[in-house]
Protein backbone atom coordinates (compact mmCIF):
# COMPACT_ATOMS: atom_id res chain seq x y z
CA UNK A 1 0.00 0.00 0.00
CA UNK A 2 1.44 3.34 -1.07
CA UNK A 3 -0.29 5.15 1.82
CA UNK A 4 -1.67 3.83 5.08
CA UNK A 5 -5.43 3.83 5.61
CA UNK A 6 -5.04 6.59 8.17
CA UNK A 7 -3.13 8.68 5.62
CA UNK A 8 -5.83 8.07 3.02
CA UNK A 9 -8.51 9.02 5.58
CA UNK A 10 -6.70 12.26 6.45
CA UNK A 11 -6.16 13.10 2.77
CA UNK A 12 -9.84 12.71 1.97
CA UNK A 13 -10.94 14.57 5.10
CA UNK A 14 -8.72 17.48 4.08
CA UNK A 15 -10.44 17.69 0.69
CA UNK A 16 -13.97 16.68 1.69
CA UNK A 17 -15.36 20.16 1.05
CA UNK A 18 -14.24 20.10 -2.59
CA UNK A 19 -14.64 16.38 -3.26
CA UNK A 20 -17.94 16.48 -5.15
CA UNK A 21 -16.68 19.18 -7.50
CA UNK A 22 -13.35 17.42 -8.06
CA UNK A 23 -15.09 14.17 -9.03
CA UNK A 24 -17.32 15.72 -11.67
CA UNK A 25 -15.68 13.83 -14.54
CA UNK A 26 -17.69 11.91 -17.17
CA UNK A 27 -15.99 8.67 -16.09
CA UNK A 28 -16.86 9.10 -12.42
CA UNK A 29 -20.46 10.05 -13.16
CA UNK A 30 -20.80 7.10 -15.55
CA UNK A 31 -19.51 4.74 -12.85
CA UNK A 32 -21.96 6.10 -10.29
CA UNK A 33 -24.85 5.65 -12.71
CA UNK A 34 -23.77 2.12 -13.64
CA UNK A 35 -23.23 1.03 -10.03
CA UNK A 36 -26.62 2.41 -9.02
CA UNK A 37 -28.29 0.81 -12.05
CA UNK A 38 -26.73 -2.59 -11.52
CA UNK A 39 -27.36 -2.52 -7.76
CA UNK A 40 -31.10 -2.27 -8.51
CA UNK A 41 -32.31 -2.77 -4.93
CA UNK A 42 -35.87 -3.66 -4.12
CA UNK A 43 -38.04 -1.99 -1.47
CA UNK A 44 -37.07 -4.54 1.19
CA UNK A 45 -33.33 -4.57 0.48
CA UNK A 46 -30.45 -3.40 2.65
CA UNK A 47 -27.54 -1.95 0.67
CA UNK A 48 -24.02 -1.70 2.07
CA UNK A 49 -21.92 0.96 0.30
CA UNK A 50 -18.24 0.69 1.27
CA UNK A 51 -16.01 3.68 0.61
CA UNK A 52 -19.17 5.74 0.36
CA UNK A 53 -17.40 9.10 0.34
CA UNK A 54 -19.99 11.86 0.31
CA UNK A 55 -22.71 9.38 -0.62
CA UNK A 56 -23.05 9.47 -4.42
CA UNK A 57 -24.04 5.81 -4.71
CA UNK A 58 -25.78 5.67 -1.32
CA UNK A 59 -28.13 8.50 -2.27
CA UNK A 60 -28.52 7.02 -5.74
CA UNK A 61 -30.09 3.85 -4.36
CA UNK A 62 -31.80 5.36 -1.31
CA UNK A 63 -35.21 5.87 -2.91
CA UNK A 64 -35.45 2.21 -3.92
CA UNK A 65 -33.95 0.42 -0.90
CA UNK A 66 -35.29 -0.13 2.58
CA UNK A 67 -31.97 0.87 4.17
CA UNK A 68 -28.56 2.01 2.99
CA UNK A 69 -25.45 1.71 5.15
CA UNK A 70 -22.74 4.10 3.97
CA UNK A 71 -19.29 3.25 5.31
CA UNK A 72 -16.02 5.18 4.96
CA UNK A 73 -12.70 5.67 6.72
CA UNK A 74 -12.75 9.47 6.38
CA UNK A 75 -14.67 11.37 9.05
CA UNK A 76 -14.58 14.49 6.91
CA UNK A 77 -16.27 12.70 4.02
CA UNK A 78 -18.83 11.17 6.38
CA UNK A 79 -19.62 14.61 7.81
CA UNK A 80 -20.33 15.88 4.30
CA UNK A 81 -22.52 12.86 3.58
CA UNK A 82 -24.48 13.40 6.79
CA UNK A 83 -24.97 17.09 5.91
CA UNK A 84 -26.35 16.09 2.52
CA UNK A 85 -28.65 13.52 4.10
CA UNK A 86 -30.01 16.14 6.50
CA UNK A 87 -30.66 18.61 3.66
CA UNK A 88 -32.41 15.93 1.63
CA UNK A 89 -34.30 14.60 4.65
CA UNK A 90 -33.20 11.10 3.65
CA UNK A 91 -33.98 8.81 6.56
CA UNK A 92 -33.19 5.50 4.86
CA UNK A 93 -29.45 6.24 4.66
CA UNK A 94 -27.10 6.14 7.63
CA UNK A 95 -23.38 6.88 7.51
CA UNK A 96 -20.64 5.59 9.79
CA UNK A 97 -17.02 4.51 10.02
CA UNK A 98 -16.19 1.27 8.29
CA UNK A 99 -13.68 -0.23 5.90
CA UNK A 100 -13.40 -3.15 3.54
CA UNK A 101 -11.75 -5.28 6.20
CA UNK A 102 -14.48 -4.43 8.72
CA UNK A 103 -17.53 -2.64 7.29
CA UNK A 104 -19.21 -2.44 10.71
CA UNK A 105 -22.48 -4.10 9.76
CA UNK A 106 -24.72 -4.61 12.82
CA UNK A 107 -25.08 -8.25 13.83
CA UNK A 108 -28.84 -8.17 13.32
CA UNK A 109 -28.60 -6.76 9.78
CA UNK A 110 -28.70 -8.82 6.59
CA UNK A 111 -26.96 -7.20 3.62
CA UNK A 112 -28.76 -7.85 0.34
CA UNK A 113 -26.53 -5.82 -1.99
CA UNK A 114 -22.95 -4.58 -1.52
CA UNK A 115 -21.59 -1.68 -3.57
CA UNK A 116 -18.39 0.30 -3.81
CA UNK A 117 -17.32 3.06 -6.15
CA UNK A 118 -13.83 4.53 -6.60
CA UNK A 119 -12.49 3.19 -3.30
CA UNK A 120 -10.91 -0.25 -3.74
CA UNK A 121 -8.09 1.06 -5.93
CA UNK A 122 -6.47 2.47 -2.79
CA UNK A 123 -5.79 -1.10 -1.58
CA UNK A 124 -2.91 -3.36 -2.61
CA UNK A 125 -3.86 -6.48 -4.55
CA UNK A 126 -3.82 -8.84 -1.55
CA UNK A 127 -6.12 -6.50 0.38
CA UNK A 128 -8.49 -6.32 -2.60
CA UNK A 129 -8.86 -10.09 -2.43
CA UNK A 130 -9.45 -9.90 1.31
CA UNK A 131 -12.07 -7.21 0.73
CA UNK A 132 -14.06 -9.45 -1.60
CA UNK A 133 -13.82 -12.29 0.93
CA UNK A 134 -15.21 -10.00 3.65
CA UNK A 135 -18.06 -8.84 1.43
CA UNK A 136 -18.82 -12.40 0.35
CA UNK A 137 -18.99 -13.50 3.99
CA UNK A 138 -21.93 -11.11 4.43
CA UNK A 139 -23.72 -13.16 1.74
CA UNK A 140 -25.29 -10.36 -0.31
CA UNK A 141 -26.98 -11.62 -3.44
CA UNK A 142 -25.12 -9.04 -5.53
CA UNK A 143 -21.80 -7.18 -5.37
CA UNK A 144 -21.25 -4.15 -7.64
CA UNK A 145 -17.82 -2.54 -7.95
CA UNK A 146 -17.09 0.64 -9.88
CA UNK A 147 -13.46 1.70 -9.87
CA UNK A 148 -10.23 2.50 -11.59
CA UNK A 149 -9.23 -0.75 -13.32
CA UNK A 150 -7.04 -1.53 -16.29
CA UNK A 151 -8.60 -3.07 -19.41
CA UNK A 152 -5.22 -2.93 -21.15
CA UNK A 153 -1.78 -1.54 -20.52
CA UNK A 154 -2.12 1.69 -18.50
CA UNK A 155 -0.73 4.81 -20.11
CA UNK A 156 1.66 6.30 -17.54
CA UNK A 157 1.55 9.64 -19.35
CA UNK A 158 -2.22 9.94 -18.91
CA UNK A 159 -3.35 8.11 -15.77
CA UNK A 160 -6.91 8.48 -14.52
CA UNK A 161 -5.61 7.91 -11.01
CA UNK A 162 -2.82 9.32 -8.83
CA UNK A 163 0.16 6.96 -9.23
CA UNK A 164 1.86 8.29 -6.10
CA UNK A 165 -1.00 7.25 -3.80
CA UNK A 166 -3.25 4.79 -5.67
CA UNK A 167 -2.80 1.13 -6.53
CA UNK A 168 -5.37 0.04 -9.14
CA UNK A 169 -5.50 -3.49 -10.54
CA UNK A 170 -6.27 -5.10 -13.85
CA UNK A 171 -9.80 -6.22 -14.64
CA UNK A 172 -8.49 -9.79 -14.69
CA UNK A 173 -7.17 -9.63 -11.15
CA UNK A 174 -10.42 -8.14 -9.84
CA UNK A 175 -12.50 -10.72 -11.72
CA UNK A 176 -10.39 -13.54 -10.28
CA UNK A 177 -10.72 -12.10 -6.77
CA UNK A 178 -14.50 -11.96 -7.12
CA UNK A 179 -14.86 -15.50 -8.43
CA UNK A 180 -12.38 -16.85 -5.87
CA UNK A 181 -14.66 -15.44 -3.16
CA UNK A 182 -17.44 -17.70 -4.43
CA UNK A 183 -19.40 -15.27 -6.60
CA UNK A 184 -20.17 -15.44 -10.31
CA UNK A 185 -19.17 -12.51 -12.48
CA UNK A 186 -22.27 -11.51 -14.44
CA UNK A 187 -21.36 -8.18 -16.05
CA UNK A 188 -18.29 -6.17 -17.02
CA UNK A 189 -18.88 -2.57 -18.06
CA UNK A 190 -15.97 -0.70 -19.63
CA UNK A 191 -16.24 3.04 -19.07
CA UNK A 192 -12.75 3.82 -20.37
CA UNK A 193 -9.41 2.03 -20.69
CA UNK A 194 -8.84 2.72 -17.00
CA UNK A 195 -12.33 2.76 -15.47
CA UNK A 196 -15.03 0.11 -15.28
CA UNK A 197 -17.79 -1.62 -13.33
CA UNK A 198 -17.95 -5.29 -12.33
CA UNK A 199 -21.12 -7.05 -11.20
CA UNK A 200 -21.20 -10.38 -9.36
CA UNK A 201 -24.05 -12.56 -8.15
CA UNK A 202 -24.16 -15.14 -5.39
CA UNK A 203 -24.73 -18.59 -6.88
CA UNK A 204 -28.05 -20.19 -5.94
Amino acid sequence: MKRSLDEHAERFSDHAGEYDESQDSPEYRACVDLVVGHAAPGPDDVVLDVGTGTGAVAFGVADRAARVLGRDISEGMLDRAREKAARRDTESVTFGEGRFRDPQVPDDTTVDIATSNFAMHHLPDAAKREAFDVLAALEPRRIVLGDVMFFGEPDPSDPFYSPEVDDPATVGLLADAITDSGYALTAVEMVSDQVGVLVAERPD
